[in-house]
Order: C-alpha cells, then structure tokens, then sequence
C-alpha cells in the first residue's frame, strides 16, 4: 500500500483523483468497511492517475519565418473616369455612341444644336468689316497726310515760300492720321478675336471624347437642354485596359507594403483564375474610422475580363521581423479569465498566457512568454494543474 501512495504521489495525481472519486468513507461505517473502501479507493487512484500521467503528450513549439498571406477585399477603379458636360448651353441634336462604345481620343459623342451662337458669329463677323472699312479709311487718311506733308516740305527748300508754322501743322496732321490707323487696326484685331472667340464655342457643339475608353452610362437623349444652368452629365467616359486596384490594408499589415511588389487576387466572375498586379501608390496614412491604408494596384485589363467597381479577394503578403510561433489548436486552453498553454518546466505543469493568431492547418500562431523548442502539452485542458507533473511516463515529441 505505501509504494501504490508514493507512486501516486510521484506522479501528483493523486490529489485530484480523490476530489474526483470523492473516496471518502461514511463517518458511520466499520472499521473493517472503511479499510475495504480505502482499499478499492487507492487501487482506483493508482489505476486513474497511472492513467493521467501516461496520457500527457508533450510537443515541441515550433517556429518558422512569417511568410504568409491574408485575403483583404479589394474594389476595382477606373484609371482615368470622366462625366461629360455640355460646354455652352444648347439642344441635343444626336448622340452618336451609346452604353458600352467603345471611343478613341477625339471621337464625335454626341452634337448639339444653338442657333444663337451662328447669329453671333454672324454679328461679330460684320463688325470685323465694318472695323476693316474704318482702318482702310484711315490708312488713306494717313498718305493724305503724308502726301501733303512731303509737298510742304518741298516748298519750304524755296526760302519765304511756305510759312514754319504750315509745315508744323502738317506733320501733325501726319502723326494723327498714324495713330488712327493704329486704333483701326486694333479694332480690327479686337474684331477679329470675336469672330474666333465665338467660333471656338461653335466647336463645343460637337462634343469628342478626352482619352481612349468605354462609354459606361448615356444619360441625355435629342432634344434634352445641355449647358451652363441645365448643366445635366451627358455621358460617362472610363479607362478600363488600365485599372486601379484599392486594397485598404489594415494597421498590423502595413508592414507587408513594397512599392513595386507583384501581388495575386482572384474575382468572383472567374474563381478558376489567378490575377496580379503591382503595388503602384500608397497613402502613407491610415484611415482614422477603419484604421487601414489605402494602397492601389496597377492592373493591366488586356482581355477585358475585370471591370471597375468589382470586389475581388487580395492575397496580402505579410512580412514581420520576428518569426511565427507554432502550436497544435489542441494546447491552446481558453477560459472566462486567460488564454494559455501548459509548458513543461522540468517535469512539472507551468501554465503560459499566449494570444491566439492565425491558423495553420492543424497548428495556430500564438504570442506570448514562449521561444521555440519549448514542450507543452499537446492535448491541455484546465483541469491540469501548475505543479502537477507532465513527464511520468508521458511522451515527448
């Protein structure tokens, strides 16, 4: 009987195999009853705790690089996207596109009708003659001018022939006739500059494309009022052989962000296949209500297969500067209070506040008071206790 009490007390479970038998006998019984019980009480706790000691399996905590990656939701955007407006206030006269043309540069979208702005040109067009026919006259108003000057200065070599005070006069008259012909002149060009402000604004009635793109929505029909005060979009214009790919990355994960870095994603329009793009632009600050980042992608659409505003799942890299900590799911214990695991510190029970991470299959990343090559058990629960013995007979793995 004493070598079954100092096996079980080697083996530290014979303390909770009475509380959990309950080996205690009547406060009435025999004498001869209660050694019978005592008996049956011992070999069981020697039966149960043989049992417990044998059935501690320890694990080594392993370690490996971080080197993974985590799935963030992504939304597509057009690289360049524009809404068309009407420049000057006229009528649809046609629209020569419709949803999903495909433009060029300088393609005709649609053509406006103002018959106002054809009168106007018509108005600054006779101002421009008129402005001509008053520099003309003052062109010839100025060799008038020059003419008679020249004579008087002619004259006026014969001595008493032309009085000083004539000759001044017509010179005058010269300098006067120069400086009209130079208003008439930039009357004329002022003119003229109407003429081509007004015809530039004719030019606006024929709305053409900014950039190469697909027209996305057609929101206006002929006949509809466009232009300054009605100021409806008439069409929307969007690069798609150019996407950009915004991915709000969360704090912890900034670190994985390499300028230039290729990264996968899938969509859920072809889940068979895999994309990738370069990481192109990042915000260099977090967003204060989601505390992300916000990083674009340049992905190239030469098939056509991706659209602006689809969601596809991001593959993030992430990188940090310590490695992994590796456990079974099983050893990680969680209660109301704490989360830990039960370490082996020499032969006896420790138990190890750790925080839970990704997992790995069959094994979680945990963060605490750990280092690799540590043994816990494989299998734990709360029911082992600090200090009670994790090495009778247990395994080591």
């Amino acid at each position: 009987m004493t070598r079954y009490r100092d096996h079980l007390r080697a083996a530290g479970a014979a303390p909770i195999a009475n509380r959990r038998a309950g080996c205690h006998p009547a406060p009435h019984s025999s004498r001869s009853a209660t050694k019978s019980v005592q008996v049956l009480c011992v070999l069981f706790l020697l039966a149960v705790g043989i049992g417990w000691a044998q059935g501690i399996d320890l694990v080594a905590v392993i370690s490996k690089p971080v080197s993974r990656t985590v799935e963030l939701p992504g939304e597509f955007q057009a690289f360049q996207s524009v809404q068309i407006h009407a420049k000057v206030r006229g009528y649809v006269e046609r629209v020569v596109v419709d949803r999903g043309s495909v433009v060029k540069r300088g393609d005709l979208l649609a053509e406006l009708t103002a018959p106002e702005i054809q009168a106007q040109i018509a108005e600054a067009e006779s101002k421009v003659q008129a402005a001509e026919s008053e520099r003309l006259q003052a062109v010839a108003q100025l060799s008038a001018a020059e003419s008679t000057s020249d004579r008087l200065k002619q004259a006026s070599e014969t001595p008493g022939a032309i009085a000083g005070n004539e000759l001044i006069q017509a010179q005058k008259q010269v300098e006067a006739a120069q400086a009209l012909v130079e208003s008439k002149q930039q009357a004329s060009r002022a003119a003229e500059s109407v003429v081509r402000a007004q015809k530039d604004l004719e030019a606006y009635l024929r709305i053409t494309a900014p950039f190469d793109g697909v027209v996305t929505d057609r929101l206006v029909h002929p006949g509809a009022l466009v232009g300054p005060g009605a100021d409806p979009v008439m069409l929307v214009i969007q690069d798609v052989s150019h996407l950009r790919l915004v991915v709000a990355v969360p704090e912890e994960d900034v670190g994985g962000i390499v300028a230039g870095g290729r990264v996968e994603f899938r969509v859920p329009a072809y889940p068979e296949r895999t994309y990738a793009g370069a990481v192109a632009r990042i915000a260099h600050a977090l967003d204060e209500k989601t505390r992300t980042m916000a990083v674009e992608l340049d992905v190239f659409n030469r098939d056509g297969s991706l659209s602006p505003g689809m969601y596809p799942a991001v593959k993030w890299p992430i990188r940090g500067s310590k490695p992994l900590l590796l456990v079974p799911k099983t050893s990680v214990v969680t209660t109301t209070e704490r989360t830990f695991v039960i370490r082996d510190r020499n032969g006896r029970a420790e138990w190890v506040n750790v925080r839970k991470g990704t997992a790995e299959g069959d094994l979680i990343e945990v963060a605490g008071d750990l280092k690799a090559g540590d043994l816990v058990v494989r299998r734990a629960n709360d029911e082992i206790r600090e200090g009670d013995a994790t090495r009778v007979g247990g395994k080591k793995k």
